[in-house]
């Protein structure tokens, strides 16, 4: 059975981010920075971001899943720190600074070289206004056939209707698309679905994953 797609998540794959972080963006040393900024207490910064997402959750809006707006986010997290104006530009400067990290260079252009032979995705488990601060980084538009955020879709990997659009829209069957993430519950998920999904844990490792399969479905 020939594969037709090569879909790649992007936080921590095209993208290294030093400081590590999760799918609700939680940055360690970005908010020990602005803690101390502030005048905060370590640890405040997490508390009023974790306790200002559980309000916006309890009213149906949540930035990755796109249920509120980046406008409604910003207004909750002034509300939530008391950070004026500027001070809320100048902390989403960095946020999205960290958020992007800085780019894995040689599996960027591995993926770029798997077009024309396959059809290929991003699918990400994303934040509101990552889209736009991802081109302007990236450029990411140009060198894929499709992107798939959680933010723009209502759903968030690992739910089965995220996958299940990405490989719709690419025209081709659950078993003839590869998928890397780099986070295990999602390449779980993936795997139910029949995709053949592929755990990141370093560049070398995964395009070394992919060529095997490739061409052993090739074969």
């Amino acid at each position: 059975m020939t594969m037709r797609a090569v879909v790649f998540d992007i936080g921590g794959i095209l993208e290294i981010i030093p400081e590590g972080g999760d799918p609700t963006r939680r940055f360690p040393q970005l908010f020990a920075r602005w803690e101390e900024r502030l005048g905060f207490a370590p640890g405040e910064m997490d508390t009023r971001l974790t306790a200002m997402e559980e309000r916006l959750s309890g009213a149906g809006k949540e930035g990755v899943l796109g249920t509120c707006t980046e406008e409604e986010w910003l207004a909750e997290l002034r509300l939530a720190t008391g950070m004026d104006e500027a001070q809320t530009t100048a902390f989403m400067r960095d946020f999205w600074d960290v958020y992007a990290g800085e780019p894995n260079v040689a599996l960027t252009a591995y993926f770029k070289g798997l077009r024309p032979r396959y059809h290929t995705a991003l699918l990400s488990n994303s934040f509101v206004g990552a889209r736009r601060e991802e081109e302007a980084r990236y450029g990411f538009a140009a060198m894929t056939d499709l992107i798939v955020y959680s933010h723009e879709e209502g759903v968030a990997k690992p739910d089965r209707r995220i996958f299940e659009r990405t490989w719709e829209r690419l025209g081709v069957q659950p078993d003839r698309m590869i998928f890397l993430d780099d986070v295990e519950p999602n390449i779980r998920a993936a795997r139910e679905c029949g995709i053949h999904a592929i755990l990141y844990r370093d560049t070398a490792q995964a395009i070394a994953e992919i060529e095997a399969r490739l061409r052993e479905e090739s074969a």
